[in-house]
């Protein structure tokens, strides 16, 4: 079918103009305009909105998706007739200047070559991109196949690397030294052969073959940059392993991602033949790339963030909740039953502190670093899978998975340069994000040692084949580990269960045991939990609805652009709990934790977080409290085991289990075979219940049945 592309011009032209959003402001010449006055320089078209105008029949917008490369070039030309006049003054730039006096120079000259005519390209200070319909799908990788080539394609998946940014040239400008003509060549592929003899009339007369040198400042250069996109795990058949595949971005598009980012890219699917010696090997096959249109990131930055018009009325309502706290705890994994706490310490990892710089350049960390330490099944893994889901920036590593150099940074040949790069491990990757590392207490020795560096300096320094660096790790680090003997053990002490370096551990603001113990009240709830999440799909009702993940990083990036500082009158109050806590533990024989200067860092660090969520720049003495109570909370399952372990303690503990039966249930009166049901649900025997009983009945706290042992107790 022959197609005219002057008619298709004028329907490219006629949009262009035409075109109105639904409040009726003409959308493209607005852009048009702000091109004229050098504000923008890119001019992205939307295949929406062909779709939407009237006038573009359906043939037009199936020749543009499948045909993009030279559509681009037809819109390109409707916009150099279509621009208007700058309405703002701007200063010239270098190439302003060039092209003013070649315009001159050429009125002068007739009878042209057409090697001589100024590209159209050297003229425009836009680029064009058209950008794939939102309204479809996008593909994986290995769904892309050859019939989708010189298409207009979107792709999902990860950035897993990215060149540096360089210049493309895009018209080489040469000038002859006999006859001072400028010549011009416009590239079409990556590499090119550049003119030696010069072909204009002045030099055929007079018999010359004039020499051309390349004008490097009067050329016109692209941004242009490389990278690597890797199909998303879910996508991956069984068996197979991902695929990639190159994308090229250029002028404005480049510098938009990074390693590390999920990003649905929408572009032209384009072969690419081999060059040098790797054409001999290849022969007839080309490899292939896609030609970035426009890129859209799956989860933004915090400091990127920005609110849809519903989300910061939304926001506003749930900062107003007093219970914020509780939700926001309760909404990460709904589908997890019970581990407030822990939900609560991980909920203050994803809001972080501030980062401190001090005067003389000292800086001091405002990421939280948490290590959670339990038994097997008690689902450490998937709330860290969880917490990954939520952060906009989380990497993923298990212990035995992932080397020193896995974690920190390799060196590696680029293949397109040939030179010696660095390439970011998994703690480089997650700069600004979260990393958690499961596994942590299987991880060698010697990879170990590498996230010291990272947990407190935030930096990772490398001195490796001639390169010697320091790249950024701003990361908080949430690590899952089992204790020493896969259970814990509690005839040992705390220290040979954690296994784990006091240098390593001192790192760690948090260090949560869980103990999975039995208790018949608490494993009846947890099973009930369980067996409907498996029905239902769902979590059961929270009493309140729980919070999507897009909402919780909505909230979270707002309540991250406040900077809390401690008020002069906590000062002292903060200082004698710390030096309450080194007390305490100095008594002890068999100390729960290591508590150091750091620990007073973490507490100062918990108490920012818990201010930040509260919308305030000011840190209260509650939030010093919450940051007390939850490092207290982190070792609590020991603490009830010692509790357990004491005779006294356990019959107060059996006296606080009757009374509050006996008071949800409001009676005054408890036969003896329920209480000892109740008691023995929380694993303990009946000599300790008789012996209880006696010695609340001598206190005259109730009285006993000679002979049924019932329990009546007396109104004070």
């Amino acid at each position: 079918m022959d197609i005219d592309f002057n008619a298709e011009k004028a329907l490219a032209k006629n949009f262009l103009s035409n075109f109105t959003d639904i409040n009726g402001d003409a959308t493209y010449m607005n852009i048009l305009q702000e091109v004229a006055n050098r504000k923008t320089r890119a001019v992205q078209i939307d295949v929406d909105d062909l779709l939407d105008y009237t006038d573009a029949d359906e043939q037009f917008i199936l020749r543009v998706t499948e045909n993009t490369r030279r559509y681009i070039s037809l819109f390109a030309d409707a916009i150099d007739e279509l621009l208007p006049e700058p309405t703002e003054p701007f200063s010239d730039d270098d190439h302003d200047i060039l092209l003013t006096q070649r315009s001159e120079e050429r009125k002068d000259s007739d009878g042209m070559d057409p090697r001589q005519r100024m590209p159209s390209e050297i003229k425009r200070f836009f680029e064009v991109y058209i950008r794939a319909s939102s309204k479809g799908g996008s593909y994986t990788i290995r769904e892309v196949k050859a019939s989708y080539i010189g298409q207009l394609v979107k792709i999902s998946g990860i950035i897993t690397r990215c060149s540096d940014v360089k210049p493309l040239m895009q018209v080489a400008v040469y000038t002859c030294e006999d006859c001072g003509c400028e010549i011009y060549q416009a590239m079409t592929a990556r590499v090119f052969m550049p003119r030696i003899e010069c072909p204009t009339k002045r030099c055929e007369v007079n018999r010359k073959k004039g020499n051309l040198i390349l004008q490097l400042r009067a050329s016109k250069f692209l941004k242009f940059q490389e990278a690597k996109i890797q199909e998303l795990a879910e996508h991956v058949p069984k068996g197979h392993i991902p695929r990639t595949m190159t994308v090229h971005f250029r002028g404005e598009l480049t510098r938009k991602v990074a390693p590390g980012d999920i990003v649905e890219i929408s572009g032209i699917f384009l072969p690419i033949p081999y060059t040098g010696f790797r054409a001999l090997r290849a022969g007839l096959v080309a490899d292939t790339f896609l030609e970035a249109m426009s890129v859209k990131h799956f989860k933004k930055k915090y400091d990127e963030y920005e609110f849809r018009h519903d989300e910061e009325e939304q926001i506003r309502q749930l900062a107003e909740d007093g219970d914020i706290y509780n939700k926001l705890a309760r909404s990460l994994a709904p589908e997890i039953f019970g581990h407030e706490d822990v939900k609560k310490a991980l909920l203050l990892l994803l809001v972080g502190a501030p980062h401190r710089k001090l005067k003389d350049g000292m800086k001091i960390r405002g990421d939280l670093h948490i290590c959670l330490m339990g038994d097997p099944g008690v689902a450490k893994s998937q709330l860290l899978k969880h917490i990954i889901n939520v952060a906009p920036r989380g990497v993923y590593t298990t212990g035995k998975g992932s080397s020193g150099v896995g974690l920190t940074a390799a060196v590696q040949r680029d293949p397109v340069t040939n030179e010696m790069v660095l390439e970011g491990g998994a703690l480089v990757l997650a700069d600004m994000g979260i990393c958690a590392i499961d596994e942590f207490d299987k991880m060698d020795e010697s990879d170990r040692t590498a996230i010291h560096e990272v947990m407190e300096q935030q930096t990772v320094s490398i001195a490796k084949a001639g390169i010697t660096t320091s790249l950024n790790a701003r990361t908080a680090i949430l690590a899952a580990a089992n204790p020493a003997w896969g259970r814990y053990d509690l005839r040992r002490t705390p220290a040979e269960n954690i296994n784990l370096p006091p240098a390593l551990l001192s790192r760690f603001d948090i260090l949560w045991l869980i103990l999975d113990k039995a208790d018949m009240d608490n494993d009846l709830e947890m099973a009930r939990h369980v067996v409907y999440v498996h029905q239902k799909r769902e979590s059961p009702a929270l009493g309140f609805t729980p919070l999507q993940p897009s909402i919780l990083r909505a909230y979270i990036s707002a309540a991250r652009r406040f900077s809390p500082y401690v008020p002069r009158e906590l000062e002292e109050y903060i200082a004698s709990a710390y030096s309450s806590i080194r007390q305490e533990e100095a008594k002890t024989n068999a100390p729960h934790s290591y508590t150091t200067v750091r620990t007073l860092l973490s507490i100062l660090r918990i108490s920012a977080a818990l201010a930040r969520l509260r919308f305030s720049n000011t840190v209260a003495q509650s939030d010093v409290d919450e940051a007390l109570r939850l490092m207290q909370m982190s070792k609590f399952s020991l603490y009830s085991d010692d509790r357990q372990r004491s005779g006294l303690d356990a019959i107060s503990d059996i006296y606080s289990i009757l009374r509050d039966e006996a008071a949800r249930s409001n009676k005054t009166d408890i036969s003896y075979a329920s209480a000892l049901n109740w008691i023995s649900r929380k694993g303990y025997s009946e000599a300790q219940l008789k012996e209880c009983l006696e010695e609340y009945a001598s206190l005259n706290v109730w009285q006993i049945h000679p002979h049924s042992f019932d329990i009546r107790f007396i109104d004070a």
